[in-house]
């Protein structure tokens, strides 16, 4: 397998993206090896962090079998560093049409934000590998009626994703989901508690892991 690019069979054994912001690269290197450790297999650094393209280098360099990528990305410029640092994988919070399409071209998976039916769709037909659905407080049934008449469309649903709904979120067709403080808890990590933190962790990948025997 190459680790210089995204996994989708390595995506699909645990398919969350967990996002880190506003940590430093000391910072993200721990939590990325407790959830590695903890079966995960997915991980995005946002732009807005300090030392985003260090860290991006660094997870890449020492964590080969994650998939790694950028999220918050909004423009051009955004997806250049991102790139240059090595994502392999992109992740934004609204429709960029140039992002988009660039991503599609040179084969760079691209996790757009979209909202109403209208823009999912949009993002979809511009090439997205599948549509952030964010925010996604509306929570399963929104997923699940957005997909009746969209059914090919591959839907991500981020925020408002935790572990009481994501069951459903999956069972109303979701491929995956992205999670930030719900998967990483801030107490947690201000605390700097891996063991609980990876307590927490293991938790998720068991609701998981029962979905797919299910």
């Amino acid at each position: 397998m190459d680790n210089s690019v995204f996994s989708w069979e390595r995506f699909y054994q645990t398919p969350i993206v967990a996002i880190l912001r506003g940590l430093n690269t000391k910072e993200v290197l721990r939590l990325a090896s407790s959830y590695l450790k903890c079966g995960f297999t997915t991980i995005e650094v946002t732009m807005n962090s300090p030392q985003v393209s260090e860290t991006i280098q660094a997870l890449v360099r020492e964590f080969p079998e994650l998939n790694v990528g950028v999220g918050t990305v909004c423009s051009m410029d955004d997806l250049n560093i991102a790139i240059s640092s090595g994502a392999q994988f992109i992740v934004t919070p609204i429709i960029n049409e140039e992002v988009i399409t660039y991503c599609k071209k040179n084969n760079i998976p691209i996790f757009p934000g979209a909202y109403t039916p209208t823009e999912i769709y949009k993002a979809w037909v511009l090439g997205a590998s599948a549509v952030k659905v964010f925010p996604a407080t509306l929570g399963p049934k929104y997923i699940k009626d957005v997909l009746a008449p969209l059914d090919q469309v591959k839907l991500l649903p981020t925020g408002g994703v935790n572990k009481e709904n994501i069951k459903d979120f999956f069972m109303a067709g979701a491929i995956g989901a992205g999670m930030g403080g719900h998967l990483f808890p801030k107490e947690l990590i201000e605390q700097d508690d891996l063991k609980a933190l990876e307590n927490h962790l293991l938790d998720f990948k068991a609701v998981i892991d029962d979905l797919k025997e299910n």
